[in-house]
């Protein structure tokens, strides 16, 4: 049977430069086991990771050309190749409920959604190491007073510890991106709770980033139920707030 190679999706770009993807695979922890890759299309990362006899390799795409390429590619370890999207599966099946670790070259359209699937399942998820367009990554891992300092850095920060390894330029990439594109670590913290009702701390950085421009005071009015609340954070504006503040500002908030 001859399978063809998958097509190229919106907001896909294909890895194409081997020593990339092998310095992708290396910047793995020295001690990780589950590896859960997302999007493997071709496998230029597969094939280093199943090279790996320490790890415990699982893919997953939500492109039946793509698995059903990836498994004659790797008609050994075809029972490690799923079909499914990451987005909307069960994540506590992928390895008998073990915590696991997360490598991708992620489609740009959708990293963010990831990310935030990640942060909902922060219990087994150990950690991202991937690829994302460059500014993007920049977000996740730039600190408080940064320009570029916003909803996914805070968020992320507050339970992952952010490195941001390389950058990687277009031509490497089939189609190559408008864009260049950056490799980051994410590592679990030792955080296992904010010490504030954490629903409540998402809304308030969510609410506190979409009006940047503007003082707290005036962006988180609406949660609010009078005009009697006062913080000194509140003169602040939001990109000024590290994670701790935040979470000072959501319990003044919760208690108010």
């Amino acid at each position: 049977m001859t399978v063809v190679k998958p097509k190229k999706k919106l907001g896909q770009h294909f890895l194409t430069d081997l020593s990339i993807a092998r310095r992708i695979v290396d910047c793995l922890p020295a001690k990780t086991t589950n590896v859960l890759e997302i999007g493997p299309g071709m496998g230029v990362l597969t094939q280093f990771l199943l090279q790996n006899r320490a790890l415990n390799v699982l893919a997953i795409d939500v492109d039946r050309e793509s698995v059903a390429y990836l498994e004659n590619k790797f008609p050994e370890h075809s029972q490690k190749i799923l079909h499914g999207d990451f987005l909307k599966a069960e994540i506590s099946t992928f390895f008998q409920g073990e915590p696991f670790f997360i490598i991708g070259n992620f489609p740009y359209n959708i990293s963010s959604q990831i990310l935030f699937r990640v942060l909902d399942q922060k219990g087994l998820i150990t950690g991202v190491t991937g690829m994302f367009q460059k500014e993007v990554a920049q977000r996740i891992a730039s600190p408080p007073g940064s320009k570029v300092y916003g909803i996914l850095s805070v968020l992320v920060q507050a339970y992952y510890n952010v490195e941001y390894l390389f950058t990687v330029h277009e031509h490497v990439f089939s189609p190559p991106p408008a864009v260049k594109s950056a490799v980051i670590s994410l590592t679990r913290n030792d955080v296992t709770g904010l010490g504030c009702d954490e629903k409540m701390f998402a809304r308030v950085v969510k609410m506190a980033f979409n009006q940047r421009r503007k003082m707290l005071r005036n962006s988180i009015k609406p949660l609010l139920q009078d005009d009697g609340f006062s913080h000194p954070f509140l003169e602040r504006r939001p990109e000024q707030l590290s994670v701790k503040e935040f979470v000072e500002l959501t319990n003044a908030v919760s208690n108010f």
